[in-house]
């Protein structure tokens, strides 16, 4: 028969076990987006700096972007579909193009690299993206000519980052 300090020390065990399981996983999904941007998207966008007049930057501008439903609807559409054409970001001209990863990764990778993006801007409660959202709009594929033009109509609404 277990004894009280032996319960005690039992029911201590399984707390810390649980609470190490937590963060864990926590850290997991925040190195998943971070492994994820890395082999996929900092090769062009490289720290989410980018490149000045080359590649827009990142950092700083999902989080902001992310704040709002329509916002978080572009994003998707952009890892999704791609993104060709003139960006005025900033005060600095980029004229490049993203290509699409919709055949490329899933709903989960997509929503952990745009979730990871958000983490590391300035917002206090950035957004979290999830697989279920990507998938909606994934349902609905675009020419990157519609991207760029969803990104005009938000730019009218809000000014863009």
């Amino acid at each position: 028969m277990l004894t009280f300090p032996d319960m005690f020390r039992v029911a201590k065990g399984m707390v810390l076990f649980c609470a190490g399981a937590f963060l864990l996983s926590a850290c997991s999904g925040k190195h998943e987006g971070a492994a994820r941007y890395r082999t996929n998207c900092g090769i062009c966008h490289h720290n989410g700096e980018g490149m000045k007049g080359e590649i827009p930057p990142l950092i700083g501008r999902v989080d902001v972007i992310g704040a709002t439903a329509e916002g978080r609807h572009y994003l998707a559409d952009v890892l999704l579909n791609g993104l060709n054409g003139p960006l005025d970001i900033r005060g600095v001209h980029y004229n490049f193009s993203m290509p699409s990863f919709r055949n490329r990764l899933s709903d989960h990778e997509i929503a952990s690299i745009l979730t990871y993006l958000a983490a590391r801007g300035d917002s206090e409660r950035p957004p979290v993206f999830s697989a279920d959202e990507i998938a909606a709009v994934r349902a609905h594929p675009l020419p990157t000519s519609a991207v760029a033009e969803e990104r005009r109509r938000l730019d009218e609404i809000h000014r863009l980052p």
